[in-house]
């Protein structure tokens, strides 16, 4: 969708010096990005009640939305890729650990609010990324099975939910280098959405 990181990692470091933990790039890249909040404030918040952890990711994704308001881009050529594969009447759906408010936050700051056919998020399911289970309803939802869908993934957790329900997955090099995704079993690593490989890889998947 978008370069979230930026952002997000602003809205962490606020909280954390608030709250009093401490985080850096490295430990945002390898133990909190794409994780659900549960896992985070488990993470980072040890020291707080586990009572407390909700109000706190809560006040973190208030901070991230209030961020966003900066000035949100989706990664280049998604737009025309989503117009694309909506002319040919493929199933869309968003799958994110993201709480529902986010999810809704960034579709509208990109333009994409109505892009998708179907929107999954971890708050509506007992397992989030790297559980299998939110690409597992995704395709239930769209009525598609693995052999015939693509996933999109910046992130190790995510990448490893789609992996592990089949989905055949493109990893986006925003964060990350193309090695690290490749070995987490991404089948190919693009910068954006133009790369002349993307449309090729996708047709020979969905309708091959």
């Amino acid at each position: 969708m978008m370069d979230s990181d930026p952002y997000h990692y602003e809205a962490f470091q606020r909280t954390c010096a608030k709250y009093g933990a401490k985080i850096d790039e490295e430990i945002f890249r390898t133990r909190i990005s794409g994780h659900t909040n549960d896992e985070i404030c488990a993470e980072l918040f040890p020291h707080i009640d586990t009572s407390r952890h909700a109000e706190i990711a809560d006040e973190k994704e208030a901070l991230f939305r209030e961020l966003l308001k900066q000035g949100a881009q989706p990664i280049a050529g998604l737009p025309e890729l989503l117009s694309w594969a909506g002319a040919k009447n493929w199933g869309l759906a968003l799958v994110t650990n993201a709480p529902i408010a986010n999810q809704q936050a960034i579709l509208a700051g990109v333009g994409l609010s109505d892009a998708f056919d179907i929107l999954i998020s971890a708050d509506e399911l007992p397992r989030g990324k790297p559980d299998p289970l939110p690409y597992q309803t995704a395709m239930e939802r769209l009525g598609v099975d693995a052999r015939h869908a693509v996933a999109f993934e910046d992130a190790i957790p995510g990448l490893t939910a789609a992996v592990r329900a089949g989905v055949p997955t493109i990893g986006l090099r925003t964060s990350l280098p193309e090695e690290t995704l490749l070995q987490a079993g991404a089948a190919l690593a693009i910068r954006d959405y133009h790369d002349p490989r993307l449309r090729p890889f996708l047709l020979s998947r969905i309708e091959g």
